[in-house]
């Protein structure tokens, strides 16, 4: 007889709004109607633990996970949003995750996880899965996820933002689903912000919360999303192409871009046009020095002959509380900011949280890869293919 445990996800919407947003912009684009495409997961903190020991539990979780589907309440709720249209609920009626598309092994004491499948059938594993596997890594290596740390942490953060006084245009968000310690843990943080400092939280990316709370969801693309360009379109116009695709199915909502798939250098050249420039809202950055590349985004804007004063920095990669109120001091008086917190929001129990990222690895049959502005944040299974793509868009790589 099968084992059976508790679900950790109980929902399709415990997910985060950009997976939906880039999943509708994948639906909609003829371009992605049949490409295929391969989804690696990646470790870059192990520490020793021995991960392979979760894989009976994860493959459980995941069979449960592949038994979902979007409830009639749920996509009413979904449907009351405007970016998202009346086809594109009707395939998310219809939606499952399908175990066929998963492989899963050990390899060592590390997973060798992969997804496998139509592009459109395979994209939505990834935040659910990274969200199972930290939640089953605190539970097998973190004894039994005692929050009363956590809780103590999260006091301290709130009041340092208590002690800064008024900030006005200070908000945040909740970016943590992906790696938080558990699915409960999350929704008692955003209860607790939401309680204490309601003027600084702007909302959640995880739509199953913002709907129980009554939270603005809040997102827009990934990395993927410029990724699966480079197989369908000449290289030279990928990252042209995934903007122009988005303004395509969005019509400047959903206006944030993210800039770092071939560094923020290459995205700049390419932006350029005021065209893009006048159509979306703001920048997103993921990688490297923030203030440095807020600072080539404002020299972008002036170029442009852009106000940068209308348009919005969303700051996202490895923040913390100090460093929000740094960011927020240097640039607010100059263009609008704010922040999307993960992992030091949902997973600082005391416990090390997993550095780890399921990401775009193939689509069509061929390699894509990204060239963040932070070299350990780039993923290519195939370095011929890397090396290319760096000279196409200008880009000086590490040595190996």
């Amino acid at each position: 007889m099968k084992r059976s445990k508790p679900r950790i996800i109980e929902s399709l919407l415990d997910t985060d709004l950009y997976k939906l947003t880039m999943l509708q912009a994948f639906y909609h684009a003829p371009e992605f109607r049949s490409v295929e495409a391969e989804w690696k997961f990646a470790c870059r903190n192990r520490r020793g633990a021995n991960l392979a020991e979760l894989i009976p539990d994860l493959m459980l979780q995941l069979e449960q996970l592949c038994s979902l589907q979007f409830s009639d309440d749920e996509l009413e709720y979904l449907a009351g949003f405007p970016f998202f249209s009346a086809d594109f609920i009707e395939f998310l009626r219809i939606f499952r995750l399908d175990m066929r598309f998963v492989e899963l092994r050990a390899r060592g004491e590390d997973l060798d996880l992969r997804f496998r499948g139509p592009l459109l059938h395979v994209t939505l594993f990834e935040v659910y899965t990274l969200a199972l596997i930290s939640e089953l890594n605190g539970l097998r290596h973190c004894g039994k996820l005692d929050f009363g740390p956590a809780r103590q942490r999260l006091g301290e953060k709130i009041a340092l933002l208590k002690q800064e006084g008024e900030q006005p245009g200070f908000c945040f968000a909740d970016f943590g689903t992906r790696r938080r310690a558990a699915r409960g843990w999350q929704l008692e943080v955003l209860e607790t912000l939401q309680r204490e400092v309601p003027e600084y939280l702007l909302g959640t990316s995880n739509l199953e919360f913002a709907r129980q709370l009554g939270l603005m969801p809040i997102g827009t693309m990934a990395h993927e999303w410029f990724q699966s360009w480079q197989a369908v379109t000449r290289l030279s116009d990928a990252q042209k192409a995934a903007l122009e695709g988005w303004v395509r199915e969005y019509r400047g909502r959903l206006g944030i871009a993210l800039t770092d798939c071939y560094s923020m250098d290459a995205f700049v050249r390419d932006f350029a046009d005021p065209y893009f420039g006048k159509l979306y809202d703001g920048l997103r950055h993921d990688s490297g020095c923030p203030i440095a590349w807020g600072e080539k985004a404002l020299v972008m804007y002036e170029q442009m002959e852009i106000d940068s004063r209308g348009k919005t920095l969303v700051f996202s990669d490895k923040l913390d509380f100090p460093r929000m109120i740094e960011l927020y001091h240097h640039f607010h008086e100059r263009i609008r900011v704010s922040f999307g917190i993960g992992t030091n929001l949902t997973n600082d129990t005391g416990c090390p949280p997993l550095d780890m990222v399921i990401k775009l690895v193939s689509a069509d049959g061929r390699p894509v890869a990204k060239i963040s502005d932070e070299p350990g944040k780039s993923m290519c299974e195939d370095r011929q293919y890397l090396n290319y793509l760096a000279s196409v868009y200008g880009i000086v790589l590490p040595a190996e």
